[in-house]
């Protein structure tokens, strides 16, 4: 079979709600990245076959296809096409996936795989509230679904509840992860670990290239003083992901390719694998996803010598580490989502970006990065450094 390579992958430095980015049009904000990559590889922006861009909340700005809308403000001619897809938190991995597809069937040599998602401006559920508002149908779930699962509606809150009910995980050691997130984030910060795939931005005052999202003074202390999103539950705002702001891209290139344009590939993609199940806990996946991709590999988990796991809530990167029986000394060495920020669409990409130079840094050969998404499915990547 043909091979796929990552050539280069960046991202933006996470925005707060409100905070630095606030004022960067979506588009806008992946057409840096998508400059950053063409400018950092050198290749004659023509000869991109294809942009395929995730993103969630695909309405106001971020509507009309904010994949194409990209591609005409950065420096792509528009002679480039563009798809923009939706597979919820996992969208932009998924973009990797086509991507790599793409170039390992043949039928295209290099493919931008990208993702954006500006939660200050297009918020969380946007579209169902407007949809909602406007009186247009009754919501995502037809009765069938309803009476199929037994549930009026699928939420990913009462999934975290439910996982750490599963996996017996209590608040206090979900806060001590979030802490350990945070930590490793800011160690990762001030030690420069981030400088290679971010990239700067211009904002009032100067540049934004540092992730808003650390807390730099966070204590057990102060996440066991915030409230639980429901009542007698163990979810608070300081054990998940952070709403954030940010864009991520990842050049994907075929042999040929990496040949004809002198280009030096940072990895080679090893697998692709995206499974599903239960829509209600909806979060457990990426354990069962990790599993078949280590089958489908011949690998074991101890071959893999980093792993990214999206840290959408603190008790799922803990429950895979529970039943995968992996070594917590690997996991998201520069901290997640809980530290960083989960800008949805771009997440993917994102945690691509990071873990790519994360291998090279800590002299690594195998990386792994998966995500629990909406309706219960999850993606999983492995990677080998070059």
């Amino acid at each position: 079979m043909a091979e796929a390579y990552i050539v280069d992958a960046v991202r933006t430095a996470g925005g707060k709600r409100e905070g630095a980015l606030k004022g960067w049009h979506p588009a806008d904000l992946g057409a840096a990245v998508l400059n950053a990559l063409i400018e950092r590889t050198g290749i004659d922006p023509a000869a991109i076959d294809d942009v395929i861009t995730g993103c969630v909340g695909q309405i106001g700005e971020q509507a009309f296809h904010v994949g194409r809308n990209m591609v005409l403000a950065s420096s792509l001619p528009d002679s480039v096409p563009a798809v923009t897809i939706d597979r919820q938190c996992g969208s932009s991995q998924q973009s990797i996936h086509f991507a790599a597809q793409a170039v390992m069937s043949g039928t295209q040599d290099l493919v931008i795989a990208a993702g954006v998602e500006s939660m200050s401006r297009v918020p969380m559920g946007a579209p169902l509230l407007l949809a909602m508002q406007a009186g247009v149908g009754a919501g995502p779930w037809p009765s069938s679904i309803q009476e199929r699962y037994g549930v009026s509606e699928f939420t990913q809150f009462r999934g975290a509840e439910m996982m750490a009910k599963k996996y017996g995980f209590c608040r206090e050691e979900l806060d001590a992860f979030a802490l350990d997130s945070h930590r490793k984030a800011a160690a990762a910060t001030q030690a420069g670990a981030f400088d290679e795939e971010i990239v700067p931005l211009k904002v009032d005052g100067g540049e934004h290239r540092s992730d808003e999202g650390i807390r730099y003074d966070a204590s057990l202390e102060g996440l066991a003083g915030l409230r639980t999103l429901v009542p007698d539950g163990v979810i608070t705002a300081g054990n998940a992901s952070q709403i954030c702001d940010g864009a991520a891209a990842v050049l994907v290139a075929s042999e040929q390719a990496v040949k004809a344009h002198r280009l030096k590939p940072l990895a080679r993609i090893d697998q692709l694998t995206v499974t599903a199940g239960d829509p209600v806990i909806m979060l457990d996946e990426p354990i069962r996803a990790t599993r078949v991709a280590l089958e489908k590999s011949g690998r074991s988990i101890d071959d893999i010598g980093l792993y990214e796991v999206n840290e959408a809530f603190a008790p799922v990167p803990l429950a895979w580490l529970q039943q995968l029986g992996a070594d917590p000394e690997r996991l998201n060495v520069n901290g997640g989502a809980i530290a960083l920020g989960h800008p949805l669409g771009a997440s993917g990409a994102k945690l691509m970006a990071t873990l790519v130079h994360a291998l090279r840094r800590n002299g690594k050969r195998l990386g792994l990065q998966t995500m629990c998404e909406g309706g219960g499915i999850a993606n999983v990547t492995i990677i080998e450094r070059l």
